[in-house]
């Protein structure tokens, strides 16, 4: 108690209870009151009650607590622990855990005491360097701006120009014009383009016709690990790419199964780590920049970008990722931002509170947001083409939903209509292989339904797959390697010097680790080709 008191209590109010009838009783006033509860930490025994019990019954009154079981360090590599652990945390009755506090300071305690603090601050829209946008309406181009914000791992808060907070922000700010955005700085940006956004953040520059040992299209996670693992090996190496940092995976609210993070972590927090850690070594980032042309010439591979300039690389990994599939229903389109929204379910999630969320979509991204909108909303529908989750999620993640009271799953089901007044009010869900219909009460569709690749800007010398995926090693035609007497590359694709790595690439395994993978081995194929 001392402990946590000495290093929390100045920003918040730490409660130590000795049984777990205590806490429940606790809880149940903070409830009442109205009042927000951070973190809860149980250990592995209240008495008659275990630690995970007793964390599975926080979700119901605080649903945005973080829970944390603490483990004692001798039971640590206990495989039944293990075991129980795993099992609570797939069912949601907890979040993790962390080994319970030693003699003080015990700062690896309190690393993950603060993490999670941050995980509550970020989920609830209270992280420190928040952006604040405000826009007349959810819609429109203030949608368009926290999709922005979003692609830049940016934690950012919306508020409507007629709210209380949204009036005070335009006063301080004295401008009308709107939207608005308000930098952690203090710095006003009215009405901004995508690329003064990134110039405001501080994470672009513009490329000036420099020759590069590594040029790489794409910022999500193989796009970063080869910044990361290129320029830390000495390779001068610029990431561009038409959004910002993390690509798809910044729309995970929850990776638990990534390598090195045990309580899991989100797809910005990655994103922010890698840049930094990309920036540190050395790596040149040209964010919101669209690529427009490839073409080789004597001295390079020569990338032309939407803004004019020109970056030459001795060597290009293309990573452009993959993008959410449009649904295309024209009334739902119509209400982006306003209900309906792809991916952003960790951004949006504190909005919908109490309300009837659907899902829509069969793989890992689509579980992730499934469970993290839980927490918020009343109900969460997962609506999934598929016969069963199994077919395209990982199994703990199944095993989670399935655990979850408020997830209710639809298979063999698609979205075919819906609508709204300025805000999503309701969808038409139909049984596929029949002509059944249901028109249920929605207030807000998160969609998550299948990836297209980045490549319509490639030029056709550029070999792909029937889904637009680019063809590498020895899936591609040998006739511009026969006058350089070899074969393509492990990773090559058909123009010599450029490789393809992550989502974009045919036959790839479509997950944060095998994209993070395939950035790195990259990287050694570059070496052979640039010392050749």
């Amino acid at each position: 108690m001392r402990e946590l008191e000495k290093r929390y209590a100045a920003d918040y109010r730490v409660r130590c209870l000795g049984s777990a009838q205590e806490a429940r009783t606790a809880l149940g006033e903070l409830a009442a009151a109205g009042e927000q509860v951070a973190l809860v930490l149980a250990g592995e025994l209240q008495g008659e009650t275990s630690g995970t019990a007793l964390l599975a019954e926080v979700q119901h009154a605080h649903p945005q607590a973080q829970r944390v079981l603490l483990v004692g360090w001798g039971r640590l590599t206990d495989p039944l622990v293990g075991d129980a652990v795993f099992d609570a945390i797939s069912r949601g009755r907890l979040d993790h855990f962390l080994i319970a506090p030693s003699h003080p300071p015990d700062e690896e305690f309190h690393q993950g005491v603060s993490s999670s603090l941050a995980r509550w601050a970020e989920g609830g829209q209270r992280a420190p360097h928040t952006v604040e946008v405000i826009g007349r309406t959810w819609s429109g181009r203030a949608s368009e701006l926290r999709e922005v914000l979003g692609r830049c791992a940016l934690p950012h808060r919306f508020h409507l120009a007629t709210s209380q907070q949204g009036r005070a922000l335009i006063a301080a700010a004295g401008t009308t014009r709107l939207p608005l955005i308000v930098m952690p700085d203090g710095h006003v940006l009215e009405d901004p383009s995508d690329a003064e956004i990134a110039q405001a953040s501080g994470t672009t520059i513009d490329p000036d016709g420099d020759h590069f040992d590594l040029v790489i299209v794409g910022g999500g996670p193989a796009g970063l690990s080869a910044g990361v693992y290129g320029s830390s090996e000495g390779l001068r190496t610029l990431v561009i790419d038409s959004g910002g940092i993390g690509g798809q995976a910044t729309a995970s609210s929850a990776i638990r199964n990534y390598l090195g993070f045990p309580r899991g972590v989100s797809g910005g927090e990655l994103a922010r780590r890698a840049y930094q850690q990309a920036w540190v070594f050395g790596t040149r980032f040209a964010l919101m920049q669209r690529v427009t042309g490839l073409a080789q010439q004597r001295d390079g591979i020569a990338l032309t970008l939407s803004s004019g300039g020109v970056a030459i690389g001795r060597a290009v990994i293309l990573a452009m990722g993959a993008r959410y599939r449009l649904l295309g229903v024209e009334p739902l389109e119509a209400l982006r931002g306003a209900g309906v929204f792809y991916g952003a379910a960790a951004s949006e999630a504190p909005t919908v509170c109490g309300g009837e969320v659907f899902v829509v979509g069969g793989a890992n991204s689509a579980g992730q947001a499934a469970l993290h909108l839980a927490h918020y909303a009343r109900q969460v529908t997962l609506v999934v083409r598929a016969s069963s989750l199994d077919i395209g999620m990982s199994h703990y993640l199944v095993q989670q939903i399935g655990a979850t009271p408020n997830i209710e799953v639809r298979t063999d089901t698609e979205v075919v209509d819906g609508g709204g007044d300025g805000w999503l009010e309701h969808l038409t869900l139909r049984r596929r292989g029949t002509l059944e219909e249901e028109v249920v009460k929605a207030d807000d569709l998160f969609l998550m339904i299948g990836a297209k690749p980045h490549t319509d800007w490639l030029p056709p010398v550029v070999e792909r797959d029937d889904g637009g995926f680019v063809l590498t090693g020895h899936d591609v035609g040998g006739a511009a390697f026969e006058a350089l007497g070899r074969r393509p590359l492990a990773m090559e694709t058909s123009v010599p010097s450029v490789l393809a790595a992550g989502d974009v690439r045919h036959g790839s395994v479509k997950r944060v680790a095998s994209a993070v993978g395939e950035g790195s081995i990259a990287i050694q194929l570059v070496h052979r080709l640039v010392s050749a």
